[in-house]
C-alpha cells in the first residue's frame, strides 16, 4: 500500500504557463477553422494538436463556446488592423468608409469560418452569451468588436461633421451596416440569390461575390450620403 506522504504532489502549472497553453489552443482551434470550418473542429482534435488530454481544455476554458469566441475575437483582431492601414492612407470619410466595407467583406471571403463564427455568436441575445462565458472571454470579444466597431463609427461621425454624411445616430448606423455586411457576405458565400422567373415559378439565379461586395460599398455610402 502506498502512503500518502509518498504520493508526490503536481504543483499546479504557473499563470505564464496556463497562458501559454490558452494560446496554443486558440491558435489549434484557429487552424482547424480555417481549414475546416468552424463545425468541424471537436474538442479531442484541437487537444491533439497542441498535445493534451481533452479534458484538460475544460480546465482552461469552461466550455467549446469559449474557444470559439476566443478565435472570433482574433479574426477580428486582424481585421482592425487591417482597416487601420487604409484608414491611415485618406482622410476623407468617403474614402475611409468604402475602405472600411471593402476590407470587411474581403476578410469575410478570404476567413468563411470567420463569417460562420461571427453568425453563430450574432443568432445569440447578448445576456445568454455573456452568462455563458467567464469575464475575461466576454471583455475579450467587447474589445475586439468595439476595435473593428469603433472605427467604423468615428468615420461617420467625421462624416456628418464635415457635411459628408447625414448620420443622426453613427453608433447605431454602424452597427446596422456591420449587421447588414454579414448577411450580405453569407449571400456571396453560398453564391445564389431567389427570384421568380418569367412563368412566375421560383428560381435561382447567380449572386456572384465581385457584385456582393460592389452593392455592399454602394449601399453603405447611399445610405449615409448627404
Amino acid at each position: 500500500m502506498v502512503s500518502v506522504s509518498t504520493i508526490t504532489h503536481v504543483p499546479a502549472p504557473s499563470p505564464e504557463l496556463r497562458e501559454a497553453r490558452r494560446r496554443e489552443l486558440v491558435a489549434a482551434c484557429r487552424t482547424i477553422f480555417d481549414s475546416r470550418g468552424v463545425a468541424e473542429a471537436p474538442v479531442e482534435e484541437i487537444a491533439q494538436a497542441v498535445g493534451i488530454a481533452r479534458g484538460l481544455i475544460y480546465r482552461e476554458f469552461a466550455t467549446k463556446e469559449e474557444l470559439v469566441v476566443l478565435v472570433v475575437a482574433g479574426y477580428l483582431a486582424e481585421l482592425a488592423a487591417l482597416q487601420q492601414v487604409g484608414l491611415d492612407a485618406s482622410e476623407d470619410p468617403v474614402v475611409q468608409l468604402e475602405h472600411l466595407v471593402r476590407s470587411y467583406t474581403g476578410f469575410c471571403r478570404r476567413y468563411p469560418a470567420f463569417l460562420d463564427g461571427q453568425i453563430n455568436l450574432m443568432r445569440r441575445r447578448a445576456d445568454e452569451l455573456g452568462a455563458e462565458l467567464s469575464e475575461d472571454v466576454w471583455a475579450a470579444l467587447g474589445e475586439a468588436m468595439a476595435g473593428c466597431l469603433s472605427p467604423l463609427i468615428e468615420v461617420l461621425r467625421r462624416g456628418a461633421r464635415r457635411g459628408d454624411f447625414s448620420v443622426e445616430d453613427p453608433e447605431l448606423t454602424g452597427n446596422l451596416l456591420w449587421t447588414q455586411m454579414l448577411g450580405a457576405m453569407h449571400l456571396a458565400r453560398i453564391g445564389v440569390g431567389v427570384r421568380r422567373d418569367a412563368s412566375g415559378d421560383p428560381a435561382l439565379f447567380v449572386a456572384a461575390g465581385d457584385r456582393v461586395v460592389a452593392a455592399c460599398v454602394a449601399g453603405a455610402l447611399a445610405s449615409v450620403r448627404a
